[in-house]
């Protein structure tokens, strides 16, 4: 079932690029945020490729409309997608966004895929058996680096194109050496996956699906996406609100970050 989701993640790509190469109208929804014909037609897309694989497991879409916790909490398995991740970068041009894939339980990601398709790259990974990285057709295992030392080689942090933070500048002002590394949508969580990032602290508002399909690829691959006030792991589906709380993602736990981390959010964890 994997090789069949991730072919047909790969296929409603086509229908999205389709748009992205032509003029748009964009629409604001009620959140203010930003939403394209792409987003649609990806989000129906990706929901007649589940429901024909999975008819059994229930879909959360950004796009699917409110279904209440009371419904929700019931659920054991489930689908989390995100159609259209980045759209402001989709909007822009720039190549930066994602369509999202993410099988939860009990609120935790144990598969996922993300796809890029201007990057042509696709990475996807399954709790207990790695993560991978595809660039047009061949795939190769990633695994998330070890912390360098700073003296030697900066850290490489990652940031947002599109959400920067005070306390993401107060993070870093206390980091030792590093470099930043700026980029749209789940992409970021992507690059710690794949060894070219050491952090990525998001201390601004996300949702759990614009996060759910790349968490799989990170803790598959050896790291962890971690609450930045209690660096417990991010879990899902775990109350109302679908927003996530504050998160890093890390290749591996460091005093140095934590402190930096704890200076960035002005709080004692």
């Amino acid at each position: 079932m994997r090789a069949r989701l991730i072919q047909g993640v790969q296929t409603t790509a086509f229908k999205v690029l389709d748009i992205y190469r032509r003029d748009f109208e964009v629409e604001t929804k009620a959140d203010e945020s930003p939403l394209t014909e792409a987003d649609m037609a990806s989000h129906r897309a990706l929901v007649a490729l589940l429901e024909a694989l999975t008819p059994e497991v229930p879909i959360l879409s950004e796009e699917s409309g409110e279904i209440p916790f009371e419904t929700r909490q019931a659920w054991h398995r489930y689908w989390l997608i995100d159609p259209l991740d980045g759209t402001k970068e989709f909007i822009k041009k720039n190549g930066e966004f994602t369509l999202n894939v993410a099988l939860v339980e009990d609120g935790v990601p144990v598969f996922g895929i993300v796809h890029a398709p201007v990057l042509e790259t696709t990475w996807w990974g399954q709790s207990g058996q790695g993560a991978w990285k595809q660039v047009g057709g061949e795939a190769s295992a990633i695994r998330v680096r070890q912390l360098p030392d700073p003296e030697v080689s900066p850290w490489k942090i990652v940031g947002s194109r599109s959400h920067g933070s005070a306390e993401f500048e107060a993070f870093c002002a206390q980091l030792p050496a590093h470099e930043r590394v700026f980029m749209g949508s789940s992409l970021k969580l992507c690059l710690v996956a794949e060894g070219a990032a050491d952090l990525y602290p998001r201390l601004a508002p996300t949702s759990e699906w614009d996060t759910a399909a790349a968490q799989a690829v990170v803790t598959a691959a050896g790291g962890e996406v971690l609450n930045a006030h209690s660096l417990e792991p991010l879990r899902y589906n775990q109350q109302d609100s679908l927003l996530n709380p504050f998160f890093i993602v890390c290749c591996q736990r460091d005093e140095r970050w934590e402190k930096a981390l704890r200076y960035g959010l002005n709080l004692r964890l």
